[in-house]
């Protein structure tokens, strides 16, 4: 009954009402979409994963022919390049068994790899003994790269609905290095758990939240992004609600950054350094902060003396990061989103190591796409020629690119 049926005393008789109505406080959830809304959103998810599914899978099917009109094995370039011998090594034997000396001398061993995907490969032969070391690290890869892109099509739509979600999975697909997601890499794992993680933020799930944070720390050694951010976003939310927050709030705080200080303690542990043998592993391999010394060098030397095609792309995928980043910081996206991409670009700015490393590294920064996601979904309104033309062509060269990169150049991923 609406307050207007409600009759009014007359002046100076006495009320039948009380004074104060005692009304239901409004619920504090946020209501559940209507079925016709979910299903509209599982029905967009859909195809934005068929679209994810269909340009990797083409990425993929490239990378085999070129092995094959290579002469190489079927799935050499897909599970058995660079770091992925070493993922498969500890999948099968554990660590401590295999070191390597670098060329300057350095003894460069396994602990530097974080064990959250090995042992999900190792999990899979397990399962599936008749499955193949490198074939069960590309089940996980692709299985992974599928859950993040549900993941990133999510936030998109939890944002900005389903046309920006739609587009920002598609770029996500046609980055001209996202064929190192369906590698034998660990990306797409990373990725997969950052998104999720990012997401239950986003909907205040904060135990989720924490608890995919610290299998992130577990999957990378930039892990430690998805903590950051998750930390950051629980105490903004402490600030708003001037302390007032759900108990989950500080478990999941406390949860996110467990698992990689966890591997850290162990590698230190097992070094004999508690607090600095992981760092020391690490270096190793070159691989440090070093407030962009290191870069710093190599870009004077691509500039003297140019570098290929790998180098000079990677250095133009770092610019057009910052730049993206820059962007989503004037769009004013939310905490959470920008301190974990932004973390992510201080790591790849000012860590050393191998320059054509850096836009793999950036690959699960996906909220940088999000400007460009908005901008396509624009354009698409305006001008959807114009639009399907701008996503075939980055199609065409991801797939180029792609190919060329894992299969011809001799550069690290």
């Amino acid at each position: 009954m609406s307050t207007s049926s409600v009759p009014r005393p007359e002046q100076g008789a006495p009320s039948r009402f009380p004074r104060r109505l005692a009304l239901p406080r409004p619920a504090l959830t946020r209501p559940a979409l209507p079925r016709a809304g979910r299903d509209r959103m599982a029905h967009g998810a859909a195809l934005a994963l068929a679209l994810f599914a269909a340009v990797r899978l083409a990425g993929v099917l490239a990378v085999i022919v070129a092995d094959h009109l290579a002469g190489h094995a079927t799935t050499r370039s897909l599970a058995h390049a660079w770091d992925s011998r070493w993922y498969l090594h500890i999948a099968a034997h554990g660590y401590g068994r295999l070191i390597w000396i670098s060329q300057a001398g350095a003894v460069q061993t396994d602990w530097a790899f974080f064990p959250l995907y090995p042992g999900l490969v190792r999990a899979v032969t397990t399962v599936l003994p008749f499955v193949t070391p490198g074939q069960a690290a590309l089940l996980v890869s692709w299985g992974a790269a599928i859950v993040a892109a549900y993941g990133v099509y999510l936030i998109g739509h939890h944002l900005y609905g389903r046309a920006v979600a739609t587009a920002l999975v598609a770029l996500w697909a046609v980055l001209p290095h996202a064929v190192e997601l369906t590698i034998a890499y660990t990306e797409s794992l990373f990725a997969a758990l950052a998104a999720w993680s990012l997401y239950c933020v986003l909907r205040g799930r904060w135990l989720w939240a924490g608890s995919l944070a610290a299998l992130a720390g577990l999957a990378r050694p930039t892990g430690f992004a998805v903590a950051v951010a998750v930390g950051a976003a629980a105490v903004h939310e402490v600030l708003r609600r001037r302390g007032r927050v759900p108990a989950g709030l500080w478990v999941g705080a406390l949860l996110a950054p467990v698992g990689w200080l966890g591997y850290v303690l162990w590698v230190g542990s097992q070094t004999g350094d508690l607090l600095g043998g992981y760092f020391r592993v690490q270096s190793a391999w070159d691989s440090r902060f070093d407030f962009g010394v290191g870069a710093a060098r190599f870009l004077a030397a691509l500039f003297r003396h140019g570098g290929g095609v790998v180098y000079p792309v990677a250095l133009a995928l770092v610019v057009v990061a910052v730049v993206l980043f820059g962007l989503l910081c004037l769009d004013r996206a939310p905490l959470v989103l920008v301190v974990f991409a932004g973390v992510l670009l201080l790591l790849v700015l000012g860590g050393s190591g191998s320059f054509s490393s850096k836009p793999r590294f950036l690959l699960p920064a996906f909220p940088l796409l999000i400007p460009p996601a908005r901008a396509l979904v624009r354009t698409w309104r305006v001008r959807p020629a114009q639009a399907l033309l701008v996503g075939a062509s980055l199609a065409v060269v991801s797939l180029l690119y792609g190919t060329y990169v894992t299969v011809v150049a001799h550069s690290p991923l």
